[in-house]
């Protein structure tokens, strides 16, 4: 014991220096703890308002509820939106037109050729030769973009500035 008593007295300065020292380090230690524990209550108090649950658990549950809803939802629209585009592929996309003159003795490009096209370069091609005793109305099927029927130059014209829309 008395060496105890000597050590002390030869130390003491030096031994409540140390201890201060840890004491101040034990304080700093518990304002850094502090801190970060109202940052995580701050978090989690942000986490859960606004939600009828009081619990992170409830909270995380109601969270993957929403996230499979959204996520048929989506699928649904995928599938919706696949229909529609195979639909949209055999409706009229394109349509090229072309107004002509045909006769020098008339005045005005009264006669025109149009090309309505699909997705699939299927459609029609209508031209109209309009003449002063009449107009003559013709149609040609189209298939890929080109027809069993012989065309005229104009028409060749309304389906390449149908063919140019596509791009």
């Amino acid at each position: 014991m008395q060496a105890f008593v000597a050590f002390y007295q030869t130390y003491e300065p030096w031994l409540w220096l140390g201890c201060g020292l840890l004491g101040l380090a034990a304080i700093i230690w518990l304002v850094v703890l502090q801190v970060r524990l109202n940052r995580a209550l701050r978090q989690y108090q942000n986490l859960v308002s606004g939600t009828s649950a009081g619990n992170l658990e409830e909270v995380l549950n109601e969270h993957i509820a929403e996230v499979r809803q959204v996520t048929s939802q989506i699928q649904e629209l995928d599938e919706r939106s696949k229909r529609m585009e195979k639909t949209l592929r055999h409706s009229m996309q394109w349509l090229g037109i072309v107004r002509f003159n045909p006769f020098r003795d008339m005045g005005g490009d009264q006669s025109f050729a149009i090309a309505l096209v699909d997705g699939h370069g299927n459609g029609v091609v209508l031209s109209s030769l309009h003449a002063r005793d009449g107009t003559r109305v013709y149609a040609k099927p189209l298939r890929h973009w080109e027809s069993t029927y012989t065309l005229t130059d104009e028409e060749k014209e309304a389906i390449a500035r149908a063919y140019q829309q596509q791009s």
